[in-house]
């Protein structure tokens, strides 16, 4: 008899009963290890977050390492210093020296630990290899590594980076043509360019009555056209470039400007290229008179003409007004005494003496400059005689050697210093003459190893430049100018029917004269702008008329061998082409072979630098 309210517990209910416990526990067993699983995923993408950042943290700080080490050597100058021992790195006292040291670079929250080792067989000279951008120019390659950690804000390594990169040093004077704005080639009879072309704007060839043959790598930063830059014309005369062993026309059947297509150019194997990288170059503050500036820094010589407020010689230092100047800018009074001695430092031009000046202020003798429409100031060096001086007075007294190598020759920089110096058109400039060699010519006197003259101003060569026995030279100045041997400046400012003006072309005939030497001015841009192809505008005379004339060339030739390198536009002259008065030479004109060997180069050629990534390691990641 079974009492009220009890409940009979069968088997089948404990069967049922113990299921359900179990299924309990598994559930509670897989929401467990979900939970675990869960962590884990959310553990593991922290973690790849956090890897991530160290990885980019890292890549930043090998990216600044390598720019600084390209930044030094655009400023002249070779990465110096030790780099820490790879063991414990950038810990206690191993913390490395000068370029290669040891730097921390915050970014973030997190921080990239970086040091640089250089690579002990640093320079390699070497021939960019055919195919590459700039191939067949010599280049110096130095190779590093730069070593990246990228620390949390524990200071536990994150992530650790290696970059092996190489630097390469490319003169500029290894270039037939080299422009940092838009390059036109247009002559009007045959010309042949020997040599590498390069612009970091657009390209514009054409040619008159004779083919234009260039038989050097052609790379442009931006587009190629063949034609005209200033009018939608073409003129159908071939434009022939080689690919590499034969030259072929480009697009020869021209009526209009064309631009020239990547289809265009398959045959050529690489010796034409569009919108390569464009060049990093410096900026026309780099020939400043200044102190920090590299050219002036460097000089072994600085001459300086300067004049008062109304434009006449300032004679404080100086019968001639012209001063020696220190690197800091002050005025060198011993040396300027003695640069200004007639017996010290003779010479043929006003007073006896090597150094002098052209007077704007007077009628007979003064030099008009007809494309300017201005009489000149010019600071007038009789070169040969100046090196006479400096080797025979020991260089003032400082013992210093004309046949110095420490920037592989000599450094001379020449300006003038007046209320217009600073001016977009002023009528200032330096000329040197009697360079027809460059040497001293006393017994005993050693040769130069090269030379280099640096201005701010106009610079204008009169007669032969290193015509005999040539050395590395250049000229580095706000433009150029050359006046043939026949030069008179007389001849350009003339009394006609009882009044004074500009000489007429018949009286300034010019005669044969060669110029040897690298040039770096600045150049017009046709229409004022660049990359805009047919937008009308004053031409700007091509790369033919890079050097401006002055003269009646007519049947004389200007035999030149060089490089043409133009940075950018002229700061202190503003006369445009077609005010020149001239008749063109015949134009023997070639690059300069010689300068494919870096013993061979001016002192203090200028450069770009480019990196190119040799290895990039991603060593290990770890969590801190």
């Amino acid at each position: 008899m079974k009492r009220k309210g009890s409940k009979h517990i069968t088997a089948h209910d404990g069967f049922v009963l113990i299921t359900t416990l179990l299924m309990l526990v598994v559930l509670l067993a897989l929401m467990g290890a979900y939970a675990v699983t869960s962590n884990i995923e959310l553990a593991t993408t922290k973690l790849s977050r956090r890897t991530a950042s160290g990885f980019y943290v890292a890549e930043a700080g090998l990216n600044i390492r390598a720019e600084d080490i390209r930044s030094t050597f655009l400023g002249f100058n070779r990465p110096m210093g030790t780099a820490p021992a790879s063991s414990d790195a950038c810990e206690g006292g191993n913390m490395g020296s000068g370029d290669f040291a040891c730097q921390n670079y915050t970014i973030g929250n997190r921080s990239a630990r970086t040091y640089v080792t250089e690579h002990p067989s640093n320079p390699v000279v070497l021939t960019i290899p055919q195919g590459e951008q700039y191939q067949y120019l010599n280049a110096q390659e130095y190779r590093y590594t730069a070593e990246s950690f990228a620390l949390n804000s524990d200071q536990s390594v994150e992530a650790l980076l290696e970059l092996r990169f190489k630097s390469r040093l490319v003169p500029l004077f290894q270039f037939a043509a080299f422009y940092n704005k838009d390059l036109e080639i247009l002559p009007g009879p045959a010309m042949t360019l020997n040599g590498p072309v390069h612009t970091n704007g657009d390209l514009y060839l054409n040619t008159n009555t004779g083919p234009l043959t260039m038989n050097g790598q052609v790379t442009t930063a931006d587009d190629l056209y063949r034609g005209r830059k200033n009018t939608n014309a073409c003129n159908s005369t071939q434009v022939r470039i080689f690919n590499p062993t034969t030259a072929l026309a480009l697009y020869p059947a021209c009526p209009t400007r064309r631009l020239i297509v990547p289809a265009d150019l398959v045959p050529y194997n690489n010796m034409i290229q569009m919108a390569v990288d464009p060049v990093t170059v410096p900026g026309p503050e780099v020939f400043d008179p200044t102190p920090g500036q590299v050219y002036w820094d460097k000089a072994d010589l600085r001459l300086v003409l300067r004049l008062t407020g109304g434009g006449a010689l300032d004679t404080t230092n100086a019968p001639t007004g012209i001063e020696v100047r220190n690197p800091d800018n002050s005025v060198n009074a011993y040396q300027t005494g003695r640069l200004n001695s007639s017996v010290i430092c003779p010479g043929g031009l006003a007073g006896g003496r090597m150094v002098g000046s052209t007077d704007p202020t007077t009628n007979a003798g003064t030099f008009y400059n007809q494309r300017e429409g201005k009489r000149m100031r010019l600071l007038d060096v009789e070169l040969r005689r100046l090196l006479n001086c400096l080797y025979m007075d020991n260089w003032f007294g400082t013992g210093k050697l004309i046949s110095d190598s420490t920037e592989g020759g000599l450094v001379f920089f020449f300006t003038v210093e007046g209320p217009q110096s600073g001016n977009a058109a002023n009528s200032y400039g330096i000329r040197v003459r009697d360079a027809q060699r460059l040497y001293s010519n006393q017994a005993g006197a050693p040769e130069i190893l090269g030379m280099t003259i640096v201005s701010n101003q106009a610079a204008y060569t009169l007669g032969d430049f290193n015509s005999v026995n040539k050395k590395p030279a250049a000229i580095l100045s706000d433009s150029l100018n050359i006046l043939s041997t026949n030069w008179s400046d007389a001849n350009s400012w003339t009394l006609n029917g009882g009044t004074w003006g500009p000489g007429p072309i018949a009286g300034r005939n010019a005669t044969n004269t060669t110029v040897n030497s690298a040039i770096l001015a600045g150049t017009d841009t046709t229409g004022g702008v660049d990359g805009e192809a047919g937008q009308g505008g004053a031409y700007n005379g091509g790369l033919e008329n890079f050097p401006r004339f002055h003269e009646n060339w007519s049947g004389d030739t200007l035999t030149y061998a060089g490089s043409w390198v133009s940075l950018g536009t002229p700061q202190h002259v503003t006369g445009s082409w077609a005010s020149q008065s001239y008749n063109p030479p015949t134009r023997a004109w070639s690059y300069e072979v010689s300068f494919n060997n870096a013993a061979n180069l001016p002192p203090i050629t200028p450069r770009f630098v480019y990196l190119r990534q040799e290895l990039f390691v991603r060593d290990y990641e770890q969590d801190g």
